[in-house]
């Protein structure tokens, strides 16, 4: 463990302005929530990309969400066995555990994940080894959105737009996969939400899943 350093000092500097201003302004409000345990309304599935905040766009304060970000907001079909899934896990423990009202899975223009989805699928895969890259592996997850726009017309743009849409409702489908999702959803105590946002305009599409399709909000 030697190998491992302590903080850079740009982080610390930051924490030392948090502690000054945001935690001692709401001082009571975190102790509350250490005595109280948290309560969120709801989980957001979003993507890694540093570009998009979810708890910042939806004005989110200590314990409003909880929140799981993996690459390309995918959440991976129901499949209990010996492998390792942190997304379905923390899935579980919103639904079971804490109880949340919503589930909003969440995209972004410009995802890397997608792009990658996408050469992989049209034969230009990327440097890494199939078998051996955890990025490859994931993003088969996304392989029936692809499928679905694989004759989209457009440009390369568009099509990335579409697949980051299909990849969306590809987690709403495989979210639903899961009993304690799906029953949860039929007994009202649960919504699922799809959402979209473009990094350079600020716009969000959210999916319409009556009329399936995604609208501007």
């Amino acid at each position: 463990m030697h190998r491992i350093k302590v903080l850079p000092n740009y982080l610390t500097k930051r924490l030392e302005r948090w502690r000054a201003t945001t935690f001692d302004d709401n001082r009571e409000w975190f102790s509350h929530l250490a005595q109280h345990g948290q309560h969120p309304r709801a989980m957001f599935i979003s993507c890694c990309d540093s570009r998009v905040d979810p708890v910042a766009m939806f004005e989110g304060e200590p314990g409003d969400f909880f929140l799981v970000r993996n690459v390309a907001n995918l959440v991976p079909p129901y499949a209990p066995d010996s492998e390792l899934h942190g997304t379905s896990a923390a899935i579980e423990y919103a639904v079971t555990v804490l109880g949340v009202s919503h589930i909003v899975v969440m995209g972004h223009s410009g995802c890397g994940g997608v792009e990658a989805c996408y050469e992989k699928c049209e034969g230009n895969p990327a440097d890494w080894e199939e078998q051996t890259s955890f990025v490859s592996r994931w993003m088969d997850i996304l392989v029936p959105g692809y499928d679905r726009i694989k004759d989209h017309e457009g440009d390369r743009g568009e099509r990335l737009s579409a697949l980051g849409h299909e990849g969306i409702k590809v987690s709403l489908e495989n979210l639903l996969t899961f009993p304690f999702v799906s029953d949860a959803v039929t007994d009202g105590k649960l919504a699922l939400h799809g959402v979209w946002t473009d990094i350079a305009s600020g716009d969000l599409h959210a999916y319409d899943g009556a009329a399936e399709e995604f609208r501007s909000v």
